[in-house]
Protein backbone atom coordinates (compact mmCIF):
# COMPACT_ATOMS: atom_id res chain seq x y z
CA UNK A 1 0.00 0.00 0.00
CA UNK A 2 1.08 3.66 -0.44
CA UNK A 3 1.90 6.74 1.79
CA UNK A 4 -0.82 9.49 2.51
CA UNK A 5 -0.45 12.72 3.44
CA UNK A 6 -1.17 13.29 7.01
CA UNK A 7 -0.47 16.65 7.53
CA UNK A 8 1.46 19.75 6.29
CA UNK A 9 3.10 20.74 9.13
CA UNK A 10 4.31 24.57 10.29
CA UNK A 11 6.16 26.09 13.46
CA UNK A 12 4.84 29.35 14.02
CA UNK A 13 5.38 32.27 16.36
CA UNK A 14 1.01 32.23 16.45
CA UNK A 15 -0.31 29.47 15.67
CA UNK A 16 -3.83 29.97 15.82
CA UNK A 17 -3.37 33.34 13.33
CA UNK A 18 -0.98 31.38 10.67
CA UNK A 19 -3.87 28.94 10.97
CA UNK A 20 -6.43 31.19 10.21
CA UNK A 21 -4.61 33.00 7.38
CA UNK A 22 -4.12 29.67 5.49
CA UNK A 23 -8.03 28.75 6.28
CA UNK A 24 -8.44 31.97 4.70
CA UNK A 25 -6.05 31.06 1.62
CA UNK A 26 -7.81 27.80 0.71
CA UNK A 27 -11.08 29.28 1.97
CA UNK A 28 -11.85 26.61 4.63
CA UNK A 29 -13.17 27.65 7.53
CA UNK A 30 -11.84 28.96 10.80
CA UNK A 31 -11.19 26.22 13.34
CA UNK A 32 -11.56 26.17 17.15
CA UNK A 33 -10.86 23.07 18.86
CA UNK A 34 -14.31 22.57 19.94
CA UNK A 35 -16.18 18.97 20.95
CA UNK A 36 -15.16 16.50 20.84
CA UNK A 37 -12.41 16.84 19.68
CA UNK A 38 -11.41 19.12 22.52
CA UNK A 39 -12.12 17.04 24.78
CA UNK A 40 -10.24 14.25 22.89
CA UNK A 41 -7.18 16.09 23.36
CA UNK A 42 -7.58 16.91 26.78
CA UNK A 43 -8.40 13.47 27.67
CA UNK A 44 -4.94 12.44 25.85
CA UNK A 45 -2.46 14.73 27.90
CA UNK A 46 -3.08 17.99 26.19
CA UNK A 47 -3.75 21.28 28.27
CA UNK A 48 -5.65 24.16 26.96
CA UNK A 49 -1.94 26.20 27.00
CA UNK A 50 -0.61 23.55 24.71
CA UNK A 51 -4.04 24.03 22.18
CA UNK A 52 -3.66 27.70 22.85
CA UNK A 53 -0.09 27.27 21.41
CA UNK A 54 -1.56 25.07 18.24
CA UNK A 55 -3.76 25.83 15.02
CA UNK A 56 -5.18 23.96 11.97
CA UNK A 57 -6.47 24.49 8.78
CA UNK A 58 -8.63 21.95 7.76
CA UNK A 59 -10.94 20.95 4.46
CA UNK A 60 -14.48 20.34 5.42
CA UNK A 61 -14.77 18.16 2.84
CA UNK A 62 -11.59 15.88 3.10
CA UNK A 63 -10.15 16.93 -0.18
CA UNK A 64 -7.89 19.63 0.07
CA UNK A 65 -4.66 19.47 2.64
CA UNK A 66 -4.79 19.20 6.20
CA UNK A 67 -2.20 22.09 7.66
CA UNK A 68 -1.33 22.27 11.50
CA UNK A 69 0.19 24.44 12.80
CA UNK A 70 2.51 24.58 16.36
CA UNK A 71 4.93 26.64 18.70
CA UNK A 72 8.16 27.39 17.44
CA UNK A 73 10.96 27.67 19.95
CA UNK A 74 12.93 30.03 18.07
CA UNK A 75 12.17 32.66 15.31
CA UNK A 76 12.46 31.92 11.44
CA UNK A 77 15.45 33.19 10.78
CA UNK A 78 16.56 31.63 6.88
CA UNK A 79 14.38 30.77 3.68
CA UNK A 80 12.15 27.70 3.98
CA UNK A 81 13.50 24.47 2.52
CA UNK A 82 9.92 23.48 1.53
CA UNK A 83 7.20 25.81 0.26
CA UNK A 84 3.87 25.39 -1.00
CA UNK A 85 2.57 25.91 -4.60
CA UNK A 86 -1.16 27.40 -4.75
CA UNK A 87 -2.93 27.53 -7.97
CA UNK A 88 -4.75 30.88 -8.16
CA UNK A 89 -7.05 28.73 -10.66
CA UNK A 90 -7.23 25.20 -10.12
CA UNK A 91 -7.14 23.05 -12.87
CA UNK A 92 -5.98 25.33 -15.42
CA UNK A 93 -3.71 27.84 -16.11
CA UNK A 94 -4.53 31.58 -14.68
CA UNK A 95 -4.89 34.14 -17.15
CA UNK A 96 -2.66 37.31 -15.69
CA UNK A 97 -5.45 39.24 -14.40
CA UNK A 98 -6.50 36.32 -12.46
CA UNK A 99 -3.30 35.93 -10.81
CA UNK A 100 -3.11 39.01 -10.02
CA UNK A 101 -6.57 39.10 -8.46
CA UNK A 102 -5.69 36.33 -6.35
CA UNK A 103 -2.48 37.71 -5.21
CA UNK A 104 -4.24 40.99 -4.14
CA UNK A 105 -6.67 38.69 -1.98
CA UNK A 106 -3.79 36.64 -0.54
CA UNK A 107 -2.28 40.39 0.32
CA UNK A 108 -5.28 41.89 1.98
CA UNK A 109 -5.13 38.59 4.02
CA UNK A 110 -1.56 39.46 5.30
CA UNK A 111 0.93 38.18 3.01
CA UNK A 112 3.43 39.99 1.44
CA UNK A 113 4.49 39.79 -2.56
CA UNK A 114 8.36 39.10 -2.97
CA UNK A 115 8.76 39.16 -6.60
CA UNK A 116 6.81 38.37 -9.64
CA UNK A 117 8.36 35.88 -11.76
CA UNK A 118 7.97 36.14 -15.47
CA UNK A 119 10.40 34.22 -17.62
CA UNK A 120 10.84 31.40 -19.75
CA UNK A 121 12.63 27.99 -18.16
CA UNK A 122 13.20 26.40 -21.42
CA UNK A 123 10.62 25.96 -23.92
CA UNK A 124 7.76 26.77 -20.72
CA UNK A 125 6.76 29.93 -20.21
CA UNK A 126 6.40 30.81 -16.03
CA UNK A 127 4.62 33.66 -14.82
CA UNK A 128 4.18 34.02 -11.28
CA UNK A 129 4.52 35.48 -7.35
CA UNK A 130 6.20 34.53 -4.61
CA UNK A 131 5.23 35.19 -1.81
CA UNK A 132 5.72 35.33 2.23
CA UNK A 133 3.05 34.60 4.77
CA UNK A 134 2.47 36.58 7.62
CA UNK A 135 5.29 34.82 9.48
CA UNK A 136 7.39 34.78 6.39
CA UNK A 137 7.14 31.46 5.11
CA UNK A 138 7.73 31.41 1.33
CA UNK A 139 5.08 29.97 -1.00
CA UNK A 140 4.06 30.66 -4.62
CA UNK A 141 1.21 31.63 -6.17
CA UNK A 142 0.70 30.06 -10.03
Amino acid sequence: MASKLGNIVFYADDPPALARFWAAVFGYPEQEWEEPLKGQLLSAGLTEQDLSHRGLAQDPSGEGPRILFLRADSTKQTRNRVHLDINATPGRQPTHDELDVEKDRLVALGAEVVRLIDQDWGPWPEHYYQLRDPEGNEFCLH
